[in-house]
């Protein structure tokens, strides 16, 4: 994941000993990549034998027709913040979910974070990168921190990008600012961003029951996945592209296949808004939709 602004401290040192958090250390590859995050910190072990992590794989074929999902609205006011490549960005925002959901509503999207690949595979052509917003539970708990320790803490919302020739207009707020945060440290302003513009021209998405796809994995998130993609420009993709992992002094290596691999459903149900059951898709779709009626029998012959 490519962080607009990167989780923790930046570390500090002191009589030569370097001061870091396990927040700045994990990565997308080698002995800190997904593989080893539940074994290089104990309180990330959900991500080594958690059953319900994310992402996973959506596939079409098992999607659960759900009537009772309502859509996203969320606030277009716009917001303005500072974003700095060292703490993660924090807006006030409300975002109205279904009751269906076990989230109401939300507030403080943080962090906002931008992918070189969508997390969360759809069987779409192509390769297409991906936003993702994290938001907390507001109606049950005061903070982030909390709620992601609690059932029902948090809420993600996953935003496939794909390229093509005319970009979203809130995104170009975002990138324009990509070379003022080349690496960790730097830090320009955002002015009046809406995260309703973010959004896909669509209230169509799938939702599951899920974790958090950086570490440590709490799985007490719930996740809607947008149907639809926003889109990209070719310079801005590439612009995205020149983001560093580390600060000036040592840049590591380029943010590119930010990502975590999928995991396994474990039997979990997918669910979504978009109605299959129309004359126009398969009978033997899976639905929770139920058929009701009476029927009248015949009173035998005295």
């Amino acid at each position: 994941m490519i962080e607009i602004e990167w989780k923790g401290q930046v570390g500090e040192c002191h009589s030569c000993c370097l001061l870091a958090s396990w927040d700045e250390w994990w990565t997308y590859d080698g002995i800190s990549g997904p593989e080893f995050w539940g074994l290089i910190n104990p309180n990330w072990n959900m991500c080594e034998r958690g059953r319900r992590q994310s992402p996973v794989n959506i596939e079409p074929s098992k999607l659960v027709y759900d009537p009772h999902l309502r859509h996203v609205h969320v606030d277009k006011q716009r917001v303005s913040f500072e974003c700095r490549a060292a703490l993660p960005i924090s807006l006030r925002v409300r975002v109205a979910l279904s009751p269906y959901l076990h989230v109401n509503t939300l507030s403080n999207i943080e962090p906002l974070y931008l992918t070189l690949t969508a997390e969360h595979i759809r069987n779409v052509g192509g390769t297409p990168q991906g936003i993702q917003l994290y938001g907390f539970n507001a109606d049950l708990y005061r903070n982030m921190t909390e709620a992601r320790m609690g059932s029902n803490g948090i809420v993600g919302l996953s935003i496939m990008v794909q390229v093509g020739e005319e970009g979203n207009e809130e995104l170009r707020i975002l990138s324009s600012g990509f070379n003022k945060v080349v690496y960790r440290g730097m830090k320009w302003p955002v002015k009046h961003l809406s995260l309703a513009g973010l959004l896909p021209d669509t209230h169509h998405y799938m939702t599951y029951d899920g974790s958090t796809t950086h570490p440590g994995c709490w799985e007490t998130s719930t996740w809607l996945v947008m149907n639809k993609p926003i889109y990209i420009t070719k310079q801005e993709l590439y612009a995205l592209r020149q983001l560093m992992q580390g600060d000036q002094a040592l840049p590591k290596a380029r943010m590119a296949n930010n990502f975590r691999p999928v995991k396994a459903l474990h039997h979990r149900t997918v669910r979504t808004n978009i109605d299959f059951t129309n004359a126009h898709r398969a009978k033997a779709c899976p639905s929770m939709h139920r058929e009701m009626y009476y029927a009248a029998q015949e009173w035998p012959t005295l």
